[in-house]
């Protein structure tokens, strides 16, 4: 038996909102064997735009039932049979949230009937409940309540199951089929193809932008998580609705996997994707001359046309470079602005300093120690992470030149690892961030037999 269910609510997820109305028919797969239907107080407000939508009004629902005292029917109803929705994991969402708040636990099997849709009666203009009737010549009434579009839903529903010639309904509910647990709008084929094997996928909406990019060790059993479970959470029905095919690219490594998905997080900054989206300042490090002719490092925000001798993502870090140059170079620290006040140079006090800020030691003799500094700062060695690749043939190369991630990419296996301008045209550059450095410097350390220092 199925139960045909549609539901009203207060918002789009069920951990914040809730039932406002629920209409439940019962079929054996060619009639109505049974009903119900109620209005629900939800326990909150119910929006405008939500009445303006359903005209449910706080009114109509103010001396209905409340969820948990109707609960004991909906479980009984349900409990049984196979849940059959139109997007049905918004409805069972609602409910089974819902359900075990009043102490009942649902487990049914699940039919969707836009995606049984699609496949059936492929190459509809649309699949929304109210176009669909439209395109199958279904009479629709009272849209946007749960009777009217749960009664719809049912005759489309029985419509499928007479016009399903290849069984595919019943396939679907094979204990491996996936079909339940995916987006109604994504092919079952595209989450078929997902490899076993460490990458990036991406869940792209019906024009084909990318909303959601996620890194994995192993892509399928990641992809499957986003949809298998039963969380009440909007970014899980963000993905129902939205998501309406799925890509990906395969990795080598874990780390290459995580790379990427801050690279491209960073370049395509995804609708669903929360973390890693904030701007991040770059700064660098810069020299300059003063109209005393004394050169000076200063740190300031990496804008365009400037060319700054390092850069860095962290003030923090900036400063502990100039630090270790003063120290180490004899530089002034209030001609490298590590000192602003008016008091006496700490560099002088310490006897580190020999005089410059005083003007009692000459900018030539200064500038040769500044030279030398930048020579220092812009000599960080290159080194490339080398390990396995995407086949028997080839290594994978995660390249940084100057202290700064390059690119990656796969070089042959047996090419000879020695030079950073032989390895460049191999490899696909990208743009570092705070993220990637912190992934190769972390790897780096822990993983010492993979690092190969490098000449120019």
């Amino acid at each position: 038996m199925y139960a045909i269910v549609d539901i009203e609510t207060t918002g789009s997820y069920a951990a914040a909102h809730g039932i406002t109305e629920i209409s439940i028919l019962i079929s054996d797969g060619k009639k109505i064997t049974e009903k119900f239907e109620t209005l629900i107080n939800p326990g909150m407000h119910i929006p405008h735009y939500i009445t303006t939508l359903t005209g449910i009004t706080n009114e109509m629902v103010a001396d209905a039932p409340k969820f948990e005292e109707v609960a004991s029917n909906i479980y009984n109803l349900l409990k049984d049979n196979i849940f059959v929705a139109h997007n049905v994991s918004f409805d069972y969402s609602f409910v089974l949230n819902h359900l075990k708040a009043a102490g009942f636990t649902l487990n049914c099997k699940k039919l969707c009937t836009v995606r049984f849709s699609r496949k059936i009666f492929p190459g509809l203009p649309s699949y929304s409940l109210g176009n669909l009737c439209r395109s199958l010549h279904i009479e629709m009434y009272n849209r946007h309540r749960a009777g009217g579009d749960c009664a719809a839903t049912a005759e489309i529903f029985h419509l499928l199951l007479r016009t399903d010639r290849a069984g595919l309904l019943q396939k679907s509910l094979q204990r491996n089929s996936k079909e339940w647990i995916l987006p109604p709008q994504v092919p079952k084929e595209q989450f078929d193809a997902l490899p076993y094997s460490p990458g990036v996928y991406y869940f792209h909406n019906e024009k084909g932008k990318v909303v959601y990019v996620g890194k994995a060790t192993n892509i399928r059993y990641r992809v499957n998580s986003h949809f298998s479970n039963n969380k009440d959470s909007r970014q899980k029905q963000n993905f129902m609705r939205h998501v309406f095919s799925i890509s990906y690219q395969e990795c080598a490594t874990e780390l290459m996997a995580f790379i990427l998905e801050s690279a491209e997080i960073k370049h395509r900054w995804p609708a669903f994707n929360a973390s890693q989206k904030r701007w991040e300042d770059v700064y660098g490090i810069f020299l300059y001359e003063d109209q005393n002719g004394y050169q000076r490092f200063c740190i300031d925000k990496n804008r365009k046309r400037l060319n700054p001798l390092h850069t860095f993502h962290y003030l923090t870090e900036g400063h502990a470079m100039l630090r270790k140059l003063v120290k180490d170079f004899a530089l002034c620290p209030k001609l490298c602005f590590l000192q602003k006040d008016n008091i006496a140079c700490e560099g002088i006090v310490n006897k580190t300093c020999k005089g410059a800020c005083e003007k009692k030691e000459k900018p030539a003799q200064y500038n040769k120690r500044v030279k030398k500094a930048c020579k220092e700062l812009q000599s960080q060695q290159g080194f490339a992470i080398i390990d396995k690749g995407l086949n028997g043939n080839d290594k994978s190369c995660i390249l940084v030149c100057d202290g700064k991630f390059y690119g990656m990419g796969y070089i042959p296996f047996d090419f000879p690892i020695e030079k950073i301008e032989k390895l460049k045209p191999l490899l696909t550059l990208y743009k570092e961030n705070s993220t990637i450095k912190n992934l190769i410097s972390g790897f780096a350390a822990r993983n010492p037999e993979h690092v190969i220092l490098l000449s120019l």
